[in-house]
């Protein structure tokens, strides 16, 4: 097994006997970002024009009398939020046209794309069916007369198809640095495709889609969407559905599996599932089994999401979209998709008009930073999808008794799918009576579970090992980012482990100290020397 890593003094106290290589540092730089700071957004590319309607609130309490020695504060981020609302209400919001130079934000287009539509149900791990359903995805490179060289690359959560600029659809991709001729998915060699995945919306099905059952009840007129009708997915659903895809492109076996973060997951799941149809795996910033602190914070994410009133149990496509949910969701995960060193660096405690007294608005650069973020998101993206999807990633488990019980599970339910839908079947989770109360730890445990959590030395469960057994005779690529919170290093040297308990010898580990990059998660989108850079010379060996 090979790993390359970029902390070698620290890392290497921690892993005696390995094979050590250094990668050359990259110049870091600040790469600021102009943060305008939008009071208006465009409306969601798949939200219908206005019907039932919800007005807001008006508060009771509109500030104090005219005697009050202190004058009413001013918040002009709920100003934004309401004239976003009113304007939704009256159908006016034009259409804000963000830069893609503001950062490296994945590329959200409903722009052209091709499509596969896929008449065969769809059977789910957690019991639900899709009766049809369509894949969105884009292709680059030309595929050679064996279909030998095809490449199939996984988004992250949000982003879609659109991976790299093409002819129909010329804006930047959300990866556009990584493709291409000579680059790390040689155009000139490998054929790439990237889909959008099921549950997304940006031409896949998902939430927003129409329900075909709808449409056929209302006598062929146009259906209503899925909603929250829409059947719990889960990643190896998506890889499942991918497959299809590549049945239909006559492609029997990738060259490689790529995928970083959501990717990343998915690219493992596509080696395990279908160990005989993929070639190489590579997985940057990913995983192989969620692991409580990124459940526990798109969960958080979900919560206020689901919390606007607007969701309305996600039944919103007729009226507003739940964009002050979603604008909140957003600014959560971005916390997480950057380190804090990086954030030091490049806002410190710096105000935006260090003029101006204090305010609760956004006011620090940091607020400003993460207040864009939401802003240029908030209508740019289905609500539903985000749940869904988000679910997806906490559900995920590549253990081999997991993975049995989803295949039992599935297989049961698709025997019975002869009838009608068990409507009771999937939707009766009930809140415990009592709230979860901290269990006493003696203080040794504490500090024994603490230290093991980060320790590259915590041996994988068995369970796991097996789960990833069938990638015993596979090349793996598997990169972390130290800087990475959302998706820690940890987790990724579990992946390497499980693998080498398992007996695979073919493995590349490559762990990108701070010395090499600050930007945390994000690092996938923006580094094309120490991720890109190794991509291309894995699949190159």
């Amino acid at each position: 097994m090979k790993r390359i890593l970029t902390n070698v003094n620290t890392f290497a106290r921690r892993r005696q006997g390995l094979h050590i290589t250094n990668l050359r540092p990259l110049a870091l730089t600040n790469h600021p970002r102009t943060i305008p700071i939008p009071t208006i957004t465009h409306n969601l590319h798949t939200a219908s024009s206005k019907q039932n309607a919800i007005p807001t609130a008006t508060p009771q309490d509109v500030g104090p009398s005219s005697s009050s020695s202190n004058p009413q504060m001013a918040f002009p981020c709920l100003d934004a939020l309401e004239t976003r609302t009113s304007n939704l209400l009256n159908n006016s919001t034009p259409v804000k046209k963000f830069s893609s130079g503001s950062g490296p934000e994945p590329s959200y287009t409903s722009g052209p794309h091709q499509t596969f539509h896929c008449p065969t149900p769809l059977h789910l791990d957690w019991g639900g069916t899709l009766s049809a359903y369509t894949i969105a995805y884009e292709t680059w490179g030309t595929l050679n007369s064996n279909a030998s060289n095809a490449i199939l690359l996984h988004t992250g959560l949000s982003a879609s198809s659109h991976a790299h600029s093409t002819p129909s659809n010329p804006s930047v991709g959300w990866w556009e640095k990584f493709i291409g001729p000579g680059k790390a998915l040689d155009t000139n060699k490998y054929f790439v495709i990237c889909t959008n995945v099921i549950g997304g919306c940006y031409g896949s099905t998902g939430p927003s889609s129409i329900d075909p059952s709808t449409t056929t009840s209302n006598n062929g007129a146009k259906g209503e969407p899925y909603a929250t009708k829409f059947p719990i997915v889960t990643l190896e659903d998506m890889v499942r559905a991918q497959f299809t895809l590549l049945d239909h492109l006559g492609i029997r076996k990738l060259f490689a599996s790529v995928g970083s973060s959501m990717g990343g997951m998915q690219s493992l799941a596509a080696g395990v599932l279908y160990p005989e149809r993929v070639g190489r795996v590579v997985s940057i910033s990913g995983c192989a089994r969620s692991h409580p602190y990124s459940i526990a914070m798109r969960f958080v994410q979900r919560q206020v999401l689901m919390s606007d009133p607007n969701w309305s149990r996600g039944h919103y496509y007729s009226s507003i979209p739940p964009h002050i949910g979603m604008k909140l969701a957003r600014e959560i995960a971005t916390v997480t998709y950057r380190s804090g060193p990086e954030w030091e660096q490049r806002f410190g405690r710096l105000r935006a008009d260090s003029t101006k007294p204090p305010a609760l608005c956004p006011d620090f650069k940091i607020e400003t930073y993460l207040d864009h973020a939401g802003e240029k998101w908030c209508l740019e993206y289905d609500a539903n999808s985000l749940l869904y999807i988000s679910k997806a990633m906490d559900l995920f488990d590549l253990s081999e008794g997991v993975q049995k019980d989803a295949r039992v599970r599935r297989e049961t339910y698709a025997l019975r799918r002869g009838g009608d839908v068990d409507e009771g079947g999937q939707c009766t989770l009930t809140l415990p009576d009592e709230a979860y109360e901290e269990q006493e730890q003696e203080q040794e445990e504490q500090v024994s579970s603490s230290s093991s959590s980060s320790s590259s030395h915590r041996q994988p469960p068995r369970d796991l090992i097996a789960g990833l057994s069938p990638l015993k005779d596979h090349k793996v690529l598997v990169i972390g980012v130290a800087s990475d919170i959302l998706f820690p290093a940890w987790q990724q040297r579990e992946i390497v482990d499980a693998l080498k308990e398992g007996g695979n010898e073919n493995i590349t580990h490559v762990e990108l100290g701070e010395d090499v990059s600050l930007f945390g998660h994000d690092t996938f989108l923006l580094d094309t020397v120490n991720v890109g850079g190794v991509v291309g010379e894995f699949l190159k060996e």
